[in-house]
């Protein structure tokens, strides 16, 4: 079979860090076509990968199987419904929407026309959470009453953008950003959410979206999730700290796939994904403690589960259900942040 034909809307970090690499990489997949207006990324993308640059997602559809988006979140929502309503499956970089509902509008439209829609969770493929996942599921630490999950950063000077300097209506700020991503793993581990709790803060000057985040998040089966995002880290905690009725898990430091990624290492080198010992977490009790290997990071199989879906008709890696599941809980954050309560989930 022929290779499926992408074409990527955006080539800011997003794209040309995480998406591009990967599309290369991931084998059945070939980058086509990329929206850009900036000279440099364009000449980039026609040296690094052969693909053509367009200025507008309107000269990509007809170069294209498959549309990506991964331009700024405010674009999200009408980029992938146009490119459904043309007849291409898409993947959409998180968040996939703003609110719940929103979600599930593109998941029904593309559920009419018989398309894939999935969301690019790549962190749900990260290493220390894949850890974290088996050790749970293995029981090796009995009944987990208590979750923390952080991504903490010590920048106390804006890096600008609209991320940082966007209001509400650019879906910005690190909720919707950084807590995408543990809300979902959360979720994930410990399934649906019943009430929610959260602190949000601007602590500095001129950014707009929130830069310091916690949320408590309490989940059916019982377990209570504490999840830390924040820019104004100048000592971050444990990147996991796992509580269970048998042991605790514990693991400092962040997956190392991103940091490759920035430094030029492609995604289907030898050991892309392995973390050195060095940075492994431990898992015991007050008394005995034991190194815990980090299983390998593979976020290559995020793009690899994308052609498995339209090539054999397997399940999108990611289902925007789960994903709209994600968003509420967020939405009832920023309620929580506005009321100073807790806000119960249906």
């Amino acid at each position: 079979m022929s290779d499926i034909r992408v074409g990527l809307i955006g080539y800011g970090t997003a794209g040309a860090y995480f998406h591009a690499p990967m599309i290369h990489a991931a084998e059945g997949l070939t980058l086509a076509a990329v929206v850009t207006r900036d000279a440099g990324r364009a000449a980039d993308v026609s040296a690094r990968y052969g693909a053509s640059a367009v200025p507008s997602p309107g000269e990509l559809w007809d170069l294209c199987d498959l549309v990506v988006v991964a331009s700024p979140n405010r674009t999200h929502v009408p980029l992938a419904t146009e490119a459904l309503t043309r007849g291409k499956p898409v993947v959409v970089d998180k968040p996939l929407a703003r609110t719940a509902a929103e979600a599930r509008e593109l998941a029904a439209l593309a559920g009419e026309r018989g398309l894939m829609l999935t969301v690019f969770q790549n962190r749900r493929w990260d290493g220390d959470y894949l850890t974290v996942r088996e050790l749970v599921r293995g029981g090796a630490l009995g009944e987990v009453h208590r979750f923390e999950s952080r991504f903490e950063r010590w920048r106390p000077r804006p890096k600008g953008g609209w991320r940082e300097t966007g209001g509400e209506e650019e879906i910005g700020g690190l909720l919707y950003d950084l807590g995408s991503h543990l809300v979902d793993q959360a979720i994930e581990l410990f399934g649906p959410v019943r009430e929610v709790y959260a602190e949000s803060d601007v602590r500095r000057a001129g950014v707009s979206g929130d830069d310091d985040t916690f949320l408590a998040l309490t989940h059916a089966g019982g377990t209570r999730s504490h999840l830390w995002a924040s820019a104004l880290a100048a000592r971050p905690g444990p990147r996991f700290r796992v509580l269970g009725s048998l042991a605790a898990y514990v693991k400092d430091g962040l997956d190392v796939q991103e940091e490759r990624l920035r430094a030029g290492m492609t995604p289907d080198s030898p050991g892309f994904g392995e973390e050195p010992e060095e940075r492994w977490g431990t898992l015991g009790d007050a008394e005995r403690q034991g190194i815990v290997p980090t299983l390998p990071g593979a976020y290559l199989d995020f793009y690899r589960g994308v052609a498995a879906c339209l090539r054999e008709g397997a399940p999108p890696p990611v289902t925007p259900e789960s994903v709209a599941g994600a968003l509420a809980v967020l939405e009832a954050a920023r309620r929580s942040v506005t009321e100073r309560a807790v806000v119960t989930l249906p």
